[in-house]
This record gives structure tokens, sequence and C-alpha cells, in this order.
């Protein structure tokens, strides 16, 4: 394998470059600037060091798109103009997930305490504004997602009439607080939703797909839940499998230690390790980045699994030089592979139906490895 290999600053264009090469997509934060532009972004204050605000506002939505940029962030139309980005994202059928954030209640964009509208004029802008980029650019719907932390995304939806996949991220988090007093804020949402309540919710609210914390599949936290646990094995998993019936979902943060076990249950896992050199989890099992754009059958996932330490990189590099991307997959191929997947994950779906809107990228319901804002979450501030 290559020397050592050092990360690039969070949802940056280097750290989403890296994670869209090596994975089967990126997940990336969204925030609209003061001249309603698109920047790459998580936190609501600029990541940068205090001493280079120079008295101007720490609220990132007080800023303009170019003032963002010349301190080192990205923009989305950095992301759709970068050629090795749009060639993973458009030809190789490369997921990005994009997560629009909400304003601060204190920043300029989200004032009025008492009334949410200007926050949801904002979150409605941003997603209008990125789906017209986006079609622009020819960026297929199978290649894309919307979400938010906003109780009412279908509302929004509506009144904006996007046509891309969306979802609600649950539970509904406030904009203000430090991360305890956001968690206790959630906890009393996630324990009264089970798994099974939260994939009903999900598909009744028309979301294309489940977003869902790790906490559903931890033992310590499970056994707090109101209704019947799910898990990553034995029956817990087969009633997850019966929950799911092929509804995609997404689990964050998935650590290498359970990776395999995520993407095993039929799971997507966004993960914050895209280190090209991990090649070997600490569960004991070899990794393969790719399950969704360079799928291994039935034969080739049981030799993956079956691979010692020892001989795991060997194993690997003859998967990978054996092993076509779902683009190259004849139509065959691609039947039984779907055909593999409905049957070891409980698809309530069609055959021919999943085929026929995969064509050029992998189904919809496909099991992702994603790199969580790109390479991973990295240390504030972002930009030093």
């Amino acid at each position: 394998m290559s020397g050592k290999w050092k990360q690039a600053p969070e949802n940056t264009l280097e750290s989403l470059r890296h994670g869209i090469s090596h994975t089967d997509g990126i997940e990336l934060d969204i925030r609209l600037t003061n001249d309603n532009e698109l920047i790459v972004h998580h936190d609501s204050t600029i990541s940068i060091p205090n001493d280079r605000l120079d008295g101007r506002s720490k609220w990132i939505e007080s800023w303009s798109l170019d003032e963002l940029k010349s301190e080192g962030f990205c923009s989305l139309d950095d992301l759709l103009n970068d050629s090795m980005i749009r060639k993973q994202w458009i030809e190789n059928g490369k997921m990005v997930c994009l997560e629009f954030k909400r304003p601060h209640l204190l920043s300029p964009k989200g004032r009025r305490i008492f009334s949410k509208s200007r926050q949801i004029s904002t979150l409605g802008t941003a997603m209008k504004t990125a789906e017209l980029k986006l079609n622009q650019e020819e960026i297929p719907n199978q290649n894309s997602v919307f979400y938010s932390f906003y109780k009412g995304m279908d509302k929004i939806i509506r009144k904006e009439s996007i046509k891309r996949n969306w979802a609600e991220l649950m539970p509904s988090i406030p904009t203000i607080g430090n991360r305890t007093m956001k968690r206790m804020y959630a906890y009393p949402q996630y324990f009264i939703t089970p798994f099974s309540r939260l994939v009903k919710k999900h598909r009744n609210s028309g979301s294309s797909m489940v977003p869902c914390a790790m906490e559903y599949f931890s033992p310590v936290y499970s056994r707090a839940l109101f209704g019947r646990m799910v898990g990553l094995q034995g029956k817990r998993r087969e009633y997850l499998s019966r929950c799911q019936k092929g509804m995609p979902t997404y689990v964050w943060p998935t650590k290498p230690e359970l990776e395999h076990a995520v993407l095993s249950a039929g799971l997507t896992a966004l993960s914050d390790h895209i280190d090209p050199n991990l090649t070997w989890l600490p569960s004991g099992k070899a990794r393969w980045v790719n399950p969704a754009t360079m799928p291994l059958d039935e034969t080739q996932s049981r030799i993956l699994d079956d691979a010692t330490k020892d001989q795991h990189l060997s194993i690997i590099e003859q998967l990978k030089s054996d092993v076509p991307t779902w683009n190259e997959c004849d139509k065959q191929r691609k039947l039984e592979l779907i055909e593999f997947w409905r049957k070891k994950w409980n698809w309530d779906i069609d055959k021919e139906e999943i085929m026929a809107k995969s064509t050029n990228s992998p189904p919809w319901q496909s099991v992702r490895l994603i790199g969580h804002r790109g390479s991973g979450k990295t240390s504030r501030p972002v930009i030093k």
C-alpha cells in the first residue's frame, strides 16, 4: 500500500475529491451565503481562527460566496465544475448526499426566534438553487439526495416543487445550543421512535430513504427504546430487513469496528475513516469500499469474507481486477446482483422494476459506503 495518508480538512474540495474517488459517494453540508449562493460548510459560524475574523461577523450567512472562497472554503459550483468529481458523480454512478443546514437563530437569516418563516425560506431557497444547478449540469436524480434536520421537509419540498430524492433527518434538533444540549433535546424523540416507526414515518411522508443514527444498533441505547429492537446480527438483523423491505437506510457515524456488520445487514455506512491504507477492519474482515459501484456477486462476497489478514491484500487486488463496475456489467450480471440483494435483504421490489431505473447508476436501494464530509470529519477550526 501507499505511505502514510494525510487527511484533508472536511468539506474542502480536496477532501470531497478523495472521498468520492475512493468510495461509493460522499456526504456534504450546504449553507446559503448572504448573496444567495451555496457554500459547503458544516458549522453555523465560520470555521477559521478567531484572529482572522478581523471584526467581521462570525455567522456564515453574513458572508458572501467570494469572501468564503477566499478563506479556502468550497462552493457547490466548485464540485460541479471539477472534472474528476463530475466523472465520478455522473459517469460512475457515485452518490452525493447534500445536507442543507438551517441558519442559527441569531444569524441574519435566522432571526425571529418565535417565527420559523425566515429559516424555512432560507432552506427552500438553498434547495431550489441546488436543484437548478444539478439539473443544469445533468446530474442524474439517482445520484443525489437532499436532506435536512427540519421537521416539515415535506412542506418545503412541495412548496419549492423539488423533484430530487429527499428525506427529513430525525430526530429534529434546534439550531441553538452546544452538542450536549442538542443531544439532550433529541434523545426523548429517539427513545419513543423505534426503527419500525422510523421507517414508517419516512415512507408515509414521501421520503426517498431513511437517515438513521447509529444508536439504533447500539446494545446500550437500543434497550431504552420503546418497541422492538433491531440489530446487526441474528434475529434482530432479520427483523431489521423485514422493517426495511428495501427502503435505503443510511447510518451515521459508522466506525470501522462496525462497518462490515452495517454493510452486511443491508445498510449504507457513512464513514469518517476513508484512509486508503485501511484495508483490514478491526472486526477481522477485509474492506471493500465500493459495494454499490463495483458490486461483488454472491461467490465473490464469500471469497472476500473468508479472506485472512495475511492474504487479504492479494484477494482485494485480484477482485479489483476481476469485478466490473456497475456500468460495465451486462444485463445478466445486473439482474443476478439485484436478485442476490433482494433475497439477502428482503427487498420487496420487483427485479425488473429495479433494473429499469438502474441502467447507468446502481439501484437506489444499493448498499453503499459513503465518505462523511468527503474524507471524514476533522477538528476545528477546519481552515487553520
